[in-house]
């Protein structure tokens, strides 16, 4: 007689497995590529949902950045005569925002994930990382649209004969390694932000604060080489003063380019983004309890 056996769950292939406990450091990042087509959902509804009701859509990317240079300009070399180390004011600084803002825009708006999905993540399970790498990708989009701005800007005051020394080799394989260490700085702090704001409600009130000092301790609207000797060190302790700086340099052929700086923001970056993840996956699990 021949019987018709079927194989036992244990034996079976299953495309999720839940556990009741998960180590600190099993951060599932593959799970983000299986989930790929929902990230991409998410950074749709994330770029058309800003702007979805307003007259001008995605040109305010474009008047955004250029109303603030200008404002820059007028302010910080027009008033305050700050240097801008021999190149035009309105190209340093719109050099200077165009980076700034992605960073700001990815801390921003990643530092608020789990309170504005909080109905979503109680409904159904996916990676909830996938909510705040999309806002990084959706705003990767806005960066675009302003950097043409920048190489606009840049391609008519070269055709003018302004004293500018682009580095095309080094934008062409620096900008994305520049973009990454943005993005991963904006995301890392950002979900640490997020995870601790469940608990402590006060920094949600602090961010936009934070983002906006931070910026003047950041080399944005002045060169880092006119900073006092006695401050700078601690100005060079920020992360974003060598990525700006780098930026600069590689666009204006002004700035402070180090690989120094550079390499304690890559390092900077890779802890934060670690241990924000590893935070953000932690909360992720008990966060309905406290939000």
């Amino acid at each position: 007689m021949q019987s018709n056996s079927t194989p036992s769950k244990s034996r079976q292939d299953w495309d999720l497995v839940i556990g009741s406990k998960r180590g600190w450091f099993e951060l599932h990042l593959v799970d983000l590529w299986r989930y790929r087509d929902l990230l991409w959902m998410f950074v749709r509804r994330d770029f058309v949902a800003v702007y979805k009701q307003t007259i001008l859509g995605p040109i305010w990317f474009f008047i955004q950045p250029l109303l603030t240079t200008l404002t820059f300009t007028i302010i910080f070399n027009g008033v305050a005569k700050l240097s801008t180390e021999g190149t035009p004011p309105f190209l340093f600084y719109l050099a200077g925002t165009t980076p700034w803002n992605y960073f700001a825009t990815c801390l921003t708006k990643t530092s608020t994930t789990f309170k504005d999905n909080a109905n979503l993540f109680g409904k159904v399970y996916f990676p909830r990382l996938i909510t705040p790498l999309s806002i990084v990708v959706s705003t990767l989009i806005q960066f675009a649209i302003q950097f043409v701005a920048l190489v606009i800007a840049l391609g008519w005051f070269l055709l003018q004969g302004v004293d500018i020394h682009p580095n095309l080799l080094g934008i062409i394989f620096g900008t994305p390694l520049l973009i990454l260490m943005l993005g991963g700085l904006g995301l890392g702090l950002g979900v640490i932000i997020s995870s601790l704001t469940t608990k402590y409600r006060d920094l949600a009130f602090l961010v936009t604060f934070g983002v906006q000092l931070g910026m003047y301790a950041t080399p944005v609207v002045y060169p880092l080489s006119v900073a006092p000797e006695k401050y700078r060190f601690w100005l060079e302790l920020n992360p974003m003063a060598g990525i700006i700086e780098a930026f600069r340099s590689l666009y204006l052929g002004a700035g402070t380019f180090s690989w120094g700086l550079l390499a304690y923001a890559t390092g900077f970056m890779v802890l934060t983004l670690f241990l924000g993840i590893v935070i953000f996956n932690r909360v992720e699990k008990t966060f309905m309890d406290t939000v």
